[in-house]
């Protein structure tokens, strides 16, 4: 379903703006659809048509986004393993800090070469219902004032479907423009339409290497854009909105941890409004790639720090299990999830490759 879909059906029995608005902040907010202010009780304020139609409505909107299982990690965020209504299967994560990570495709086109949610390709995106439906699944677990679109799938592949949740999360949802997070491997589309958004997202770019030709290889169906291009188009978007861009880099023993990469980063990056996320890889089976050992990694962002490239080294949460973005998915596939349903809990990562 999508939201603009919700809409019509909520006007088509009686909705007016004010009685829409109502019903969207109690589905964001996990709460049942005629929940609202005590002076004014549904009964006394909904249209009766209206109220008449929300268990059905209510049984429809919980069935887009279902958890299977829910697998925590020891610094408390979990990952969860989602159904959807087709059938399909994707992953959130529930960070600490009240954060959450979404998916927005079932599978992806990148096919970024360390990332497992892109091995099977594409299987169909997700509706723009679907993707708030999962902030409600987690909603109705904890508290969520932070979501980042970085799950399975590339968002630009999906725009309008993103930008449509992400304009419902930052009105009715109640979460704040800079806590609404879009990641991308960059494409043109999302830097000429972010800037036109009612909500102005924070943006995230993967950027993993300095090298065009590299990066091409890490990433085979990204769009050809030159790393440098990529920051000046970031920069761009961060001084229109007031957002830092977040850079992402996936750190790969022996590929993108050299010195030559750093000197090359502080190129890039110096006087730019911007962060550095640094990301020891997360092993993924047959990829061929390994994680430099911790100490490199933590060297290489304090050497970034030190030549005043803002710089964190960001740890994927729950490493006591292989749990990187899609092996939840794969597991079920393979029949390895089978029987794991929420009330038996195993660890897992909290954040996407």
């Amino acid at each position: 379903m999508r939201l603009a879909d919700l809409r019509q059906v909520l006007r088509d029995h009686g909705a007016r703006p004010e009685h829409e608005e109502r019903i969207l902040r109690a589905w964001t907010a996990a709460r049942p659809l005629d929940a609202g202010p005590r002076q004014k009780p549904a009964a006394n304020y909904l249209p009766l048509a209206l109220r008449n139609a929300l268990p059905a409505l209510g049984e429809r909107l919980a069935a887009l986004a279902r958890v299977r299982s829910e697998h925590p990690g020891a610094d408390g965020s979990a990952r969860l393993l989602v159904d959807l209504a087709d059938g399909q299967t994707v992953e959130s994560v529930l960070l600490p800090r009240d954060g959450l990570c979404v998916s927005t495709q079932v599978g992806c086109a990148v096919g970024c070469r360390f990332c497992m949610t892109g091995r099977d390709g594409l299987l169909r995106q997700l509706e723009s219902g679907e993707i708030v439906a999962q902030v409600v699944a987690a909603r109705a677990r904890r508290p969520v004032r932070r979501v980042v679109f970085m799950g399975m799938g590339e968002p630009a592949h999906n725009l309008d479907n993103v930008l449509e949740a992400i304009d419902l999360l930052g009105t009715a949802g109640g979460i704040g423009h800079k806590n609404l997070v879009f990641s991308s491997v960059g494409d043109r589309r999302v830097f000429e339409r972010l800037p036109r958004q009612e909500v102005k997202p924070a943006l995230a770019l993967s950027l993993h290497t300095t090298d065009p030709k590299l990066r091409a290889h890490l990433l085979p169906h990204a769009p050809r854009i030159d790393p440098a291009e990529l920051v000046e188009l970031g920069e761009a978007y961060a001084r229109a909105v007031g957002h830092p861009i977040q850079y992402q880099w996936t750190l790969l023993a022996g590929i993108n941890d050299s010195e030559a990469e750093m000197d090359a980063i502080v190129r890039l990056l110096t006087g730019k409004y911007a962060m550095m996320n640094l990301i020891p890889f997360n092993p993924v089976e047959g990829t061929g790639f390994d994680r430099p050992a911790a100490e490199r990694a933590a060297a290489l962002a304090e050497s970034l720090n030190r030549r005043r490239i803002l710089t964190r080294l960001r740890q994927s949460a729950g490493q006591d299990v292989e749990g990187a973005c899609g092996q939840l998915r794969a597991r079920l596939a393979s029949g390895a999830e089978s029987g794991r349903r929420v009330g038996r809990l195993v660890p897992a990562v909290a954040e996407r490759q």
